[in-house]
């Protein structure tokens, strides 16, 4: 898994950590700049560690350090940024190697994931890609499907743009190539994989994600705060619809998908009205 600690150069001051774990926790603390600090977790499977980075942004947030003005979460990584004319490096550090600490290598959550029940229609001017994945992966179109639809999906993180779910891929046989041109416009609430990963497109925007389908429910609610129904941690499981079922779903927004018992098929209930 690529995490955000790979991509980011590390600038390390003389007298700091480093990259060497943090004493009594299972993470690395780096100056990134001269206003950011990565945290990244070590010594975990990936999952513990996905875990462990998420309920130190959680517990970050809660703590409300002054100057602190963005905490980014990834797979294994968290990014801190701050103002550095209000707060330091060293500062930093220390609330977040006190947090680690006290979270140790376990946490649990600090809020019970959700899951949510996604409506969407595969292939056709939706999903033109669904042809090209299902050759790429040597799959009917319908196993495709199958796959995507047939298991809740964990969304991992928040990317670009508006806080898109990048969600765990569904257990194709191989990872999906990204496209060879990227498209200019991707229509929101497109429904794409890449690699090991899927992802609902929530806003107008460039994307190289093959397409295999669209939901007709909105992703984002701008009048709220936040602007997003889920959070890492929660859970999606994508249904198929039929064309004819389109409208039932699109005065629906993602909020209003929640299934607390994990127990709604659309599938099996011929749609939303039954």
């Amino acid at each position: 898994m690529n995490s955000l600690a790979a991509e980011a150069p590390a600038v390390n001051k003389p007298g700091t950590n480093g990259t060497c774990p943090e004493p009594h926790t299972n993470v690395t603390i780096t100056d990134c700049g001269d206003s950011a600090l990565v945290s990244k977790a070590v010594g975990l499977a990936p999952e513990p560690a996905w875990q462990l980075v998420h309920a130190l942004a959680d517990a970050l947030n809660a703590v409300r350090l002054t100057g602190v003005h963005d905490v980014v979460p990834t797979y294994d990584a968290l990014l801190v940024e701050f103002d550095c004319a209000t707060t330091d490096h060293d500062t930093v550090r220390r609330v977040l190697a006190h947090e680690a600490a006290r979270l140790g290598p376990h946490p649990a959550p600090a809020t019970p994931p959700r899951r949510f029940v996604v409506p969407v229609l595969y292939g056709g001017e939706h999903g033109p890609d669904l042809p090209e994945v299902a050759a790429q992966l040597g799959l009917t179109e319908g196993e495709i499907i199958a796959l995507h639809s047939g298991s809740d999906l964990t969304v991992r993180c928040l990317g670009a743009p508006a806080g898109a779910p990048m969600t765990d891929g569904p257990p194709f046989p191989k990872p999906v190539p990204r496209l060879a041109s990227p498209r200019t416009k991707v229509a929101p609430g497109s429904v794409a994989v890449a690699g090991r990963q899927a992802v609902i497109c929530p806003m107008p925007s460039p994307g190289g994600w093959p397409l295999l389908g669209r939901t007709p429910v909105r992703v984002l609610d701008l009048h709220s705060d936040p602007i997003t129904a889920y959070r890492p941690g929660d859970t999606f499981r994508f249904v198929p619809i039929a064309p004819q079922q389109w409208s039932e779903y699109a005065d629906l927004s993602l909020a209003d998908c929640t299934d607390p018992a994990g127990t709604t098929d659309l599938a099996g209930q011929g749609g939303r009205h039954g």
